[in-house]
């Protein structure tokens, strides 16, 4: 059964930086793609960031010049750069693994953006 840990979260100020990572553990044959999406209190799960196993990428607007998708596809672990966080970053992230027949959701970790 493949699980994702996610890791990385946590309290920062504005204007600073956060990685998350996640990291998926058990048999993988094929990934189609990676990602990380977001949800704040009282607000819908939204994209943040995604990257296809073929090398596209697409980001939120919002998040466009400040957060950056990685992967390393020998380890299947996907990361998230977040530079220049604002106020309005701050949501439970989520890392979300499409495979060919299914789709996986890690547990989500805090980001809390805040002086």
């Amino acid at each position: 059964q493949v699980q994702l840990v996610e890791s990385g979260g946590g309290l920062v100020q504005p204007g600073g930086s956060l990685r998350l990572s996640c990291a998926t553990s058990g048999s993988i044959f094929s990934i189609l793609s990676m990602g990380w999406y977001r949800q704040a209190p009282g607000k819908q799960r939204e994209l943040v960031a995604a990257a296809t196993t073929g090398g596209n990428t697409n980001y939120a607007d919002s998040v466009k010049g400040r957060f950056t998708i990685s992967r390393d596809n020998a380890k299947n672990t996907v990361y998230l750069q977040m530079d220049s966080l604002k106020p309005e970053d701050t949501a439970v992230y989520y890392c979300r693994v499409v495979l060919t027949r299914e789709i996986i959701w890690g547990q989500g970790t805090q980001v809390t953006v805040s002086s």
